[in-house]
């Protein structure tokens, strides 16, 4: 059975390469070579994986995920039918973290609740560049029209809702809509942060989420102004579809797991790949987790976003996280060996 199914996915392998980015270094390495993978609980690596990988289409990533919904012995499965790959492009690695935000809101208008969520007008989809935020956010463009979801109370807020792309609304009744991204105005994202080091506010190790957000707060003119210096917008969507004890929809549509799940730029790492991660800093982290998700501002073979959990204190630790290490993508054995650089290439 097992055999059968490995060898169907040999099909595949060359097919599915060409598909990621050919200007990074692949070197297998062996398991011993990653710190710490002993102490791992695989299990709960193997629960995330299981999420998403009925969802993969490729033979070879099919055919493990039908071994692993046969619930394996976690461990085992990862070593026997994978190979850790160390990708690399030539930038060091920088992993942060990211998560999702719970906003008060209402769904009507008032005093309080003034600053909308919008759905993505029609004609904004498909158009490349729309109106930059400052248009979007002063002119009457999107007023009137029914576009939006609700109101929240926070313009702060609801700027690093945008950022991080998914969240929940929390109505003055104590219930819940959940709502993730549904299409953006399509200028890149620039950060308001790097703005800040830029202009002599802050020094690079200054910043974090929360010293923006305070910092924005205590200049409301500069800091609208600053927040309108990054010219991208996104638009959401409701999700009702997604119970409350589950995390929000990543980029495969389907939940990510508090600590579990990295977005990833899939350029170079396959979404639903297994990644073993080593982060250092104040607090290292060597887990395996899977890449579910991506992000604007993931870019590059050794750069990850660790989803942190729900609400205020999981926005504390993604805020304070920035920190460098290693990250080695799990591969399916045929395509980790086929994707390997020759020495000297």
């Amino acid at each position: 059975m097992i055999r059968a199914l490995i060898a169907a996915s040999l099909f595949a392998v060359s097919s599915s390469l060409a598909a990621f980015s050919n200007d990074a270094t692949h070197t297998v390495v062996d398991f011993e070579d990653l710190r710490d993978w002993e102490k791992d609980d695989h299990e709960k690596a193997l629960e995330a994986f299981l999420v998403t990988c009925p969802d993969l289409k490729d033979p070879d990533w099919s055919a493990l995920c039908a071994l692993a919904q046969q619930k394996p012995d976690a461990k085992g499965f990862f070593e026997l039918f994978f190979r850790p790959v160390l990708i690399e492009d030539g930038a060091a690695a920088l992993f942060t973290g990211y998560f999702e935000p719970e906003l008060s809101g209402s769904l009507t208008p008032s005093a309080r609740y003034r600053y909308p969520l919008y759905r993505q007008p029609p004609e904004s989809v498909n158009s490349g560049l729309w109106y930059p935020r400052r248009v979007i956010e002063t002119s009457n463009l999107m007023r009137g029209r029914g576009l939006e979801i609700a109101w929240v109370d926070d313009p702060v807020e609801l700027f690093f809702l945008q950022i991080q792309g998914s969240g929940r609304v929390k109505l003055p009744s104590g219930r819940m809509i959940r709502v993730g991204y549904q299409g953006a105005n399509g200028h890149e994202y620039r950060s308001i942060g790097v703005e800040l080091v830029r202009r002599g506010v802050f020094e690079a190790h200054q910043v974090s989420a929360q010293v923006i957000k305070n910092w924005v707060r205590r200049n409301p003119i500069a800091g609208q102004e600053l927040l309108w210096s990054n010219p991208s917008y996104v638009f959401f969507r409701r999700i009702d579809s997604v119970p409350a004890d589950k995390g929000p929809l990543g980029a495969m549509n389907r939940s990510v797991t508090t600590g579990r799940t990295i977005a990833a730029d899939p350029a170079y790492v396959p979404l639903g790949a297994p990644v073993w991660i080593e982060k250092e800093g104040a607090n290292p982290i060597r887990r395996l987790m899977i890449a579910q998700d991506t992000g604007s501002a993931i870019k590059g073979a050794q750069r990850a976003d660790i989803f942190m959990g729900t609400g205020d204190q999981a926005g504390r630790q993604a805020g304070r996280l920035r920190d460098p290490g290693r990250m080695v993508t799990l591969l399916p054995i045929q395509r980790a060996y086929a994707m390997e650089t020759e020495p000297g290439l």
